[in-house]
Formats: structure tokens, C-alpha cells, sequence
């Protein structure tokens, strides 16, 4: 089991694509933290299914825009659950309207979420990966961020910065024994997709190659690869799980 007694903090992890991610990381060994920042009976619903797989598992409020809120909520999974050394950075929202409507707050809500609390739940956990020589850092981010969307502007813009974070991050981190990778979604079968119209579905099913919309565990397959120790070669990418729908 590749990540046999070490912990992952899988922010976002209640359910959807995060929830995938935490049990593929239990199934490898893994002890699994869990942020969420508004459903407590689908974080411990999650938190029970890593543990019938025999892990340790937790839940933790935390709204990740907040920065007393992530300082307070790492202190508590260090104290609780010991150090972490593999951090997906999940959580995310959206707020689509054209650029032209939309207001200063939808813009700001977005990039605080899915930009800058991803960043800065990274700073609080780094120490963790220096101390030990070895750590994973993962950002999920978007087809999105690499080829644009309508309607999506703030959220083109936060995940495209979290594509470049990655690749400065992981320059900075390489020589510590931590990598810094991304993982990008294509249209995936989430809550997020299940609101989006029929029609438009179809036309995403048309433009994808493989003629389908992705599956959760399909992103959560290629997280557990980069956070095992066969892609300790393996920093500063972006993994596009896409079904062939943007190709770089």
C-alpha cells in the first residue's frame, strides 16, 4: 500500500470528486482528514466509509477563505491526527454570470475560495512535508483554467493561478522532497454537473472524444498516482483527466 500509515488532508472531501479522492487515498493506505465547510452528515458519512476500509478518518469545518479558521483547523488535525504529508487541495465554488454582470463580491468569493484558500491552506501544511523530507501537494483545478469557459470568468481565473502555483511551487519545494502537481477535471458527474441544463450537457458529450462525461473515481485514480511515491519524478504538471477534450 503505497501511503501506508501516512495522512492526507482532502480539503472539499464530503463528497463528489473530494469524496472519491479520500477513499482512493484510503484504499492506499492512507489516514484520511477531511475538510468540509457546510454538511456535517455527508463529511462523517464519508468518514465512515474510510473507515470500513480499516483507516483513521476525521471531519473538520473549516471554511478555507477564512485564515484564522485554516490555522485553527490544521493545528487541530496536527494535534488530533499527527502531521500531514499529502494535501489535496479540492474545495471549490462557483458563481457564473458573463463578465459583464458580474458584481465585485461573486468575483472576490470565487478567487478567496478556489485561488487564495487553496494557497494558503498549502502554507499552513508545508512545514509538515520540510520536517519530514517528503511531501505531495495536489491541486484540483479545470479544463477550465487552461482553455476558458462562458459564463466562468472568476473561475477560469483562480484555477489557470493555481496551474501557475503549482509549476512556482513546485520549484521551490523540489529539493525538500516534496512535488507539487495538479490534477485538471474535464466535465465531470457531480453535483456541480447535475444543475447544468440537458442541452448543454450534450453538446460537453459531443465535444469530448470518448463521447461521456468523467466519473469521480476516475480523478481520484489519477490523484492516488501522483501522490505515491512512483511519481517522486514527477513535479510541477498538470494531469489532464478530460476525456480528450482540451489537449496540451
Amino acid at each position: 500500500m503505497d501511503l501506508q500509515g501516512k495522512l492526507a488532508l482532502v480539503t472539499g472531501g464530503s463528497r463528489g470528486i473530494g469524496r472519491a479522492i479520500a477513499l482512493e487515498l484510503a484504499d492506499a493506505g492512507a489516514d484520511i482528514a477531511i475538510n468540509y465547510s457546510s454538511n456535517p452528515q455527508a463529511a462523517e458519512e464519508a468518514c465512515e466509509l474510510v473507515r470500513a476500509k480499516g483507516r483513521r478518518a476525521m471531519a473538520f469545518k473549516c471554511n478555507i477563505a477564512n485564515d484564522p479558521e485554516n490555522h485553527a483547523m490544521i493545528a487541530t488535525i496536527r494535534k488530533e491526527m499527527g502531521p500531514i504529508l499529502v494535501l489535496v487541495n479540492n474545495a471549490g465554488i462557483t458563481r457564473d454570470r458573463t463578465f459583464a454582470k458580474m458584481t465585485h463580491e461573486s468575483w472576490n468569493e470565487v478567487l478567496s475560495v478556489d485561488l487564495t484558500g487553496q494557497a494558503m491552506v498549502t502554507h499552513e501544511v508545508l512545514p509538515d512535508m520540510v520536517n519530514a523530507g517528503w511531501g505531495r501537494v495536489i491541486f484540483i483545478t479545470s479544463i477550465v483554467g487552461e482553455m476558458g469557459n462562458f459564463g466562468q470568468s472568476n473561475y477560469a481565473a483562480a484555477k489557470g493561478g493555481l496551474i501557475a502555483l503549482t509549476r512556482s511551487l513546485a520549484r521551490e519545494t523540489a529539493r525538500k522532497g516534496i512535488t507539487v502537481n495538479a490534477v485538471a477535471p474535464g466535465f465531470i458527474e457531480t453535483d456541480m454537473t447535475s444543475v447544468v441544463p440537458d442541452n448543454v450537457l450534450e453538446q460537453v458529450r459531443q465535444n469530448t472524444p470518448v463521447g461521456r462525461l468523467g466519473k469521480p473515481e476516475e480523478i481520484a485514480a489519477a490523484v492516488r498516482f501522483l501522490a505515491s511515491p512512483r511519481a517522486a519524478f514527477v513535479t510541477g504538471e498538470v494531469l489532464n483527466v478530460n476525456g480528450g477534450m482540451y489537449m496540451n
